[in-house]
């Protein structure tokens, strides 16, 4: 019994002396130096006055020393407002320079306007009115900042900075210049040190010889060497490039992309799609594999031409495309394969190499080596040349009981308005032809050696066949000539393989693709600092943006009335406020009291609202959320007030000190 009494008086004092730790102790701002003393009780109810002599007055507190023309302290509060030719020293590196600050040491917080400047090292922000934590060492503004450093001019209309990750966070309108391109973008992180750009949302880098789109990604601004992983596009050296994810570095003049490409040649008009390729600039190259597939246009058809890997070479009008392994071509009537292809452009010569085949229309051609040639002029397929046992087979389309077969030493093909429409055959050519009468009645099996035939093509089908030198031969009846007599020797019939649509060209292998997993699209990019940091960073960046900005007179229908004012004198701050306060209204929303809700942001997936909420319950705020029926947006906000003035007043004083991030008001109206 004894020792269960002494447990429990030990575990109360235990609980007790915890409950009881004394707060952190609030330092008071000390007066270095006071210059003129006066009071004007009727003004500055309870605050001293000191105004500067042969010196400035100097104020200390926790580390920091603020210098100005006339200090205005209410030492009871533990605040002061200083104005004139303000300096606030932070240790040898911050220093904040401006014609007004309001200072309150319990929290930290400076709130300085007019000519605002802040030096840190080596980077100068410039502001009409910015926030300064010095807890947190963060500054904020949002009503237009420029930062500068040794490299970059960057500004936009709301910015944070901190000083110990010598890092900026600009949230809108940004727009960073520097001698040798400029950026573009609607929200990035800049490290002044490294001097790297984590850019999130549409953004657009411009250089002297490329420009690049992205809404995600990181760009190196030293070096000019990024990437995008989201919506991504590079306009580089006559081509634009378009994928999942961009690479791309301005020294080695080299860019990549990977997944869902596609390359177009601005100049001839020519396409490449691939998972995965490299253009090189100074070789003016283009390296393509992954289901890579080149499209050009001859004579108003499409020309699809495949391998597991694409090159494409040469300064444009000498492009050579070379397709190597497994390469395969179609455009309407004409298909081929063959182990490689080489284009060139400047001669029109398209080369099948090693085991080519090519049809047209119900037309099977074989041979060692099959050429296609083009119009130089009017880049239409011009002829075609088969080298060495040339052999043509095509399906008796009437009886479809046999082949007709001719074959030769070498073919030579002619098109005529995209067709081919004579093809000769030259020495030791053979013939096995199924000839049909009017009725198309089987007549006869020709069968006939010579030196040479020509053969007359109508719609992809043999018209006419004509027999030049010598030709030596006989119709046979079908009876009496036996099945092993109707195949020329070397006869082999791939009907299996043609290939009838664009899509043919592609194998297995290519249609089973697995696509590499772009890394950082749903999750943060920024490497310059630690992943649980970058991890709040992102969290902060959820925000939809669907506020607004105020309506032009919103103050008009709601301001208090002259007995309101003499009653209850309105704070400085509320006074200060500018018209561009972010603002959104609405009818009421699932049972919502009417009244102005500070929102501290708004997030589209259910599970990172969560995940916010509890982050600022942690800090030991009491936040709540609705979700709108207008946009299926999760809002969360801090507090309720029933008039503008108050909500604005939260909203000024960083909701009294307690969250320093951008907030804005939502009204919900009483209809």
């Amino acid at each position: 019994m004894l020792k269960s009494i002494l447990f429990l008086f030990t575990v109360f004092i235990c609980w007790n002396g915890r409950a009881q730790e004394p707060k952190p102790e609030v330092k008071q701002i000390n007066i270095v130096y006071g210059g003129t003393f006066t009071k004007d009780e009727k003004q500055y109810p309870g605050a001293a006055i000191f105004s500067k002599d042969e010196r400035q007055v100097q104020f200390e507190h926790e580390g920091a020393d603020l210098w100005c023309d006339i200090a205005i302290y209410y030492q009871k509060e533990n605040r002061l407002k200083a104005i004139g030719n303000i300096k606030l020293q932070q240790g040898d590196s911050v220093q904040l320079t401006s014609s007004k600050i309001d200072y309150d040491g319990n929290l930290n917080l400076a709130k300085a306007w007019e000519n605002v400047v802040l030096n840190h090292t080596s980077m100068t922000l410039t502001t009409d009115t910015l926030r300064f934590d010095r807890e947190k060492q963060e500054a904020y503004y949002e009503h237009n900042g420029t930062v500068v450093d040794s490299s970059n001019t960057l500004t936009s209309k709301i910015g944070r900075y901190f000083t110990q990750l010598k890092k900026s966070q600009f949230l809108q309108s940004v727009n960073l210049v520097n001698p040798e391109f400029n950026l573009v973008s609607k929200q990035l992180d800049y490290y002044t040190e490294s001097k790297n750009a984590y850019l999130y949302g549409p953004s657009t880098i411009t250089g002297e010889t490329y420009k690049m789109y992205c809404e995600r990604g990181f760009y190196d601004t030293k070096i000019e060497n990024g990437y995008g992983i989201k919506n991504t596009r590079i306009d580089y050296n006559n081509r634009i490039i378009t994928g999942d994810s961009l690479y791309f570095d301005k020294k080695t003049e080299f860019a990549s992309a990977t997944n869902n490409i596609t390359i177009r040649d601005t100049i001839n008009n020519g396409l490449i799609r691939a998972h995965y390729a490299e253009v090189y600039k100074a070789k003016d190259s283009v390296f393509a594999t992954k289901r890579a597939v080149s499209i050009n246009l001859v004579e108003q058809d499409s020309l699809y031409m495949h391998g597991d890997t694409l090159m494409v070479t040469g300064k444009p009008e000498q492009r050579i495309l070379r397709a190597f392994r497994n390469a395969k071509f179609y455009k309407t009537d004409l298909s081929g394969k063959c182990d490689s292809i080489h284009f060139n452009q400047k001669t029109g010569i398209t080369e099948l190499i090693t085991n080519p085949i090519i049809w047209n229309g119900e037309n099977q051609m074989t041979g060692d080596s099959i050429h296609l040639l083009s119009d130089l002029e009017t880049e239409k397929l011009d002829s075609l040349k088969v080298i060495n046992n040339a052999f043509i087979i095509s399906l008796d389309t009437v009886g479809k009981v046999g082949y007709n077969q001719a074959k030769g030493k070498d073919l030579f093909g002619k098109f005529i308005d995209n067709k081919l429409s004579l093809i000769d055959l030259v020495k030791n050519t053979e013939v096995i032809y199924y000839m049909y009468n009017d009725d198309q009645e089987l007549i006869g099996i020709d069968k006939t050696i010579c030196s040479a035939i020509r053969m007359t093509l109508a719609n992809n089908e043999i018209e006419d066949i004509t027999f030049i030198t010598n030709p030596d031969g006989d119709i046979f009846p079908e009876k009496e000539l036996p099945e092993n007599s109707r195949l020329l020797k070397g006869f082999i019939w791939r009907g299996k393989e043609r290939i009838m649509t664009k899509d043919d060209i592609f194998d297995e292998d290519d249609n089973n693709i697995k696509l590499v997993t772009i890394r950082g699209v749903d999750n943060p990019i920024d490497l310059d600092v630690e992943p649980e940091e970058a991890v709040e960073d992102e969290r902060k960046r959820d925000s939809i943006n669907s506020s607004k900005l105020l309506p032009p007179n919103p103050l008009k229908k709601i301001e208090p009335t002259k007995k309101d004012q003499q009653k209850k004198e309105p704070k400085a701050i509320v006074s200060e406020t500018k018209a561009d306060v972010r603002y959104e209204e609405g009818a009421k929303e699932n049972g919502l009291d009417a009244g102005y809700y500070l929102i501290a942001n708004v997030f589209e997936v259910k599970e990172n609202y969560e995940k916010f909420i509890k982050s600022l319950t942690k800090k030991g705020l009491e936040p709540k959320h609705f979700l709108r029926n207008f946009n299926q947006y999760h809002y969360v906000y801090l507090e309720r007030y029933n008039t503008w003035e108050e909500a604005l007043q939260s909203r000024n004083s960083n909701f009294n000190g307690k969250y320093l991030d951008e907030t804005w008001i939502f009204r919900v109206l009483d209809k």
